[in-house]
């Protein structure tokens, strides 16, 4: 019975928990011909939701402005679950913090241009993201504090 146990990850479920459109400014500010400032902001979090399983939220905010007006505001919180099993601490971590966020963005970038679409705008499309570069990041401001 000395076999060793081999690692389980599994995706259980990609779905979108949250997500908001404003366009504060309509109609509007459908007759400006102007080009757009895109601001993105981007974050991610992640939690044990039951023995071997956790869910990771990835949320963006996409800000549109012409001048000082907003054109739109668009807010998405894109989740997976995910089982992940025989792993130490230190091998969860990188996976939880850079492998599902690479499984989880395309689904992200989807949802973004098209929300932006039906809210009748040209889509945006969100530039890919280097989350393993983000974690090492993140892992290195923490161990300065």
């Amino acid at each position: 019975m000395n076999e060793q146990l081999q690692p389980v990850f599994a995706i259980e479920k990609i779905y979108v928990k949250d997500l908001s459109v404003e366009i504060p400014n309509a109609p509007n500010i459908f007759l400006e011909r102007d080009t757009p400032e895109i601001n993105m902001q981007l974050g991610g979090k992640n939690q044990s939701i039951d023995e071997g399983l956790y869910e990771v939220l990835l949320t963006v905010t996409v800000t549109a402005k012409i001048k000082d007006k907003i054109m739109f505001l668009v807010e998405v919180q894109q989740a997976g679950i995910f089982r992940i099993r025989n792993l130490s601490d230190e091998e969860i971590d990188p996976v939880l913090g850079i492998g599902c966020p690479n499984i989880l963005f395309p689904y992200l970038r989807e949802v973004v241009s098209d929300i932006v679409t039906r809210a009748g705008f040209p889509p945006v499309i969100l530039s890919p993201v280097n989350f393993e570069a983000v974690y090492h990041q993140k892992k290195a401001e923490t161990n300065q504090n």
